[in-house]
């Protein structure tokens, strides 16, 4: 049996995590680890998407900076709490797409305030077992954010962003992981990185906790 662990995926927009996550999870309920990828959006997207069937640009010309930021806190909040007891209720390693870390940085990143309120309303949710930041390039982001379509970004809020995951007090624990190469890349080193740590029981794994990785 395996106690339920939580494993995040953090970093920037256009870095991989959705695609990264849900990957992670495949492989390791293939390798008999009970696994769930769930998301934990700010709804920033579809707010969006509202804003340009209104014909404003973005979502912050709809809501003012400080609205859509109020937005992502509460929005953000609701999804974590809902993946967190779906999991635990279901007993399987929850593999987050985005965490509380995500909310720190776009604050700190927009420069809105409200860290100090964040930590203490966020932090009724458990620390997780693995974060891996996925870090890639915000030039490299960014050109993926075009490519997909379906939402927009700037390379400035890119950078601040990037800049701000790198400068949280977490950061230090955080497994950094390259993902400027491509998909199929950036999962061989998530795979490497959780087959090495020692916060799950991978069957097949050595004494040291390797488990073959395809």
């Amino acid at each position: 049996m395996v106690r339920r662990r939580i494993i995040a995926l953090v970093g920037i927009d256009g870095s991989g995590k959705s695609t990264q996550a849900d990957w992670l999870a495949v492989w390791l309920n293939g390798l008999g680890v009970p696994a769930v990828h769930v998301k934990n959006p700010g709804g920033r997207v579809r707010l969006g998407r509202l804003a340009r069937r209104l014909r404003r640009p973005d979502a912050a010309a709809l809501l003012g900076g400080r609205g859509v930021s109020a937005m992502e806190w509460g929005v953000r909040w609701l999804a974590l709490l809902r993946s967190l007891t779906r999991t635990r209720l279901s007993r399987r390693v929850a593999v987050m797409d985005r965490y509380t870390h995500c909310q720190l940085a776009v604050l700190r990143a927009r420069g809105h305030g409200g860290e100090r309120l964040t930590r203490l309303v966020y932090g009724v949710f458990p620390e997780p077992d693995l974060v891996l930041f996925l870090a890639v390039p915000p030039q490299c982001a960014l050109e993926r954010i075009r490519t997909r379509g379906t939402d927009t970004e700037t390379l400035e809020h890119l950078s601040a962003l990037d800049a701000a995951y790198r400068a949280l007090p977490e950061a230090a624990r955080f497994h950094a992981v390259d993902a400027a190469g491509t998909p199929a890349e950036v999962k061989f080193r998530i795979r490497r990185i959780v087959a090495d740590s020692v916060v799950l029981s991978v069957p097949g794994a050595s004494p040291g906790g390797r488990a073959s990785i395809p």
